[in-house]
């Protein structure tokens, strides 16, 4: 009998997943990854005879449905294989990293979690935004863009003492800012979107939930993005940036 490890490899960059999911791995006889993640970067150091599986998601295409991923991750790991499921960020965060634990356990499958840095703390913190702030924010709330928004997220974003970091919801711009303005959130209230955490070609725009939609329009803004929605969003509350850090160093 083989194993499962769920591991998770941060918001991008080798250098800022864990030392075990490195060790991990460079351990894999197949490796079942994911499309954000550090795993083309690392790819040329494993050995010649992994076996690796693409099943990334991208909006509106899905290639390999859920189902299909755990079997995969059943089926090798019956076959007496050590099998990474690599994902971005944390596999616990919208990760869909507890189906693949149950499908495991069904199976009688050993399997275990590695956790990863998630993009909802480490893209905005890339930027400058520091996702709680004594005086500023004391909670997070953190929501999944493709869903419905709740009463309790609606509340967060009305709350200027919480901040709320909304994953895979730049197609949902437009939904999410009328309903939040249709209950009460301030237009003012301040909105950052960072696109492409932790690359080179990484950026922010700077907006409020009243025109958020017109913005992020005119910037033509892309996945994979991360929502920053609260005063944590406020151009200049951290001074300098990591973005203008970024570019004295240059």
């Amino acid at each position: 009998m083989g194993r499962v490890d769920l591991v998770g490899g941060g918001p991008g960059p080798a250098d800022l997943m864990t030392v075990r999911a490195h060790r991990l791995l460079m351990e894999a006889d197949v490796v079942v990854a994911d499309r954000l993640g550090p795993f083309e970067e690392l790819r040329s150091h494993l050995g010649a005879g992994v076996e690796v599986i693409d099943v990334g998601k991208r909006p509106g295409h899905h290639p390999v449905p859920q189902d299909e991923i755990n079997a995969l991750l059943v089926h090798h790991a019956r076959a007496g294989r050590r099998v990474v499921r690599l994902k971005g960020g944390d596999p616990f965060v919208f990760g869909r990293g507890g189906e693949e634990v149950l499908a495991c356990q069904a199976a009688g499958i050993p399997v275990t979690v590695t956790p990863g840095v998630s993009s909802a703390i480490s893209v905005p913190q890339a930027a400058g935004i520091p996702v709680t702030h004594r005086g500023v924010s004391a909670a997070l709330h953190v929501v999944n863009g493709q869903g419905e928004l709740t009463p309790s997220a609606l509340a967060s974003m009305a709350d200027p003492a919480v901040t709320t970091v909304v994953l895979m919801g730049v197609a949902a711009i437009p939904r999410l800012a009328a309903i939040a303005l249709a209950s009460s959130v301030p237009s003012t209230t301040p909105v950052a979107i960072v696109e492409n955490g932790h690359t080179a070609v990484q950026r922010t725009i700077r907006s409020t939930v009243g025109t958020i939609v017109a913005d992020a329009e005119e910037a033509d803004v892309i996945n994979p993005a991360v929502i920053v929605i609260g005063e944590v969003a406020r151009e200049g509350l951290l001074l300098p940036t990591a973005e203008m850090l970024a570019e004295s160093s240059a």
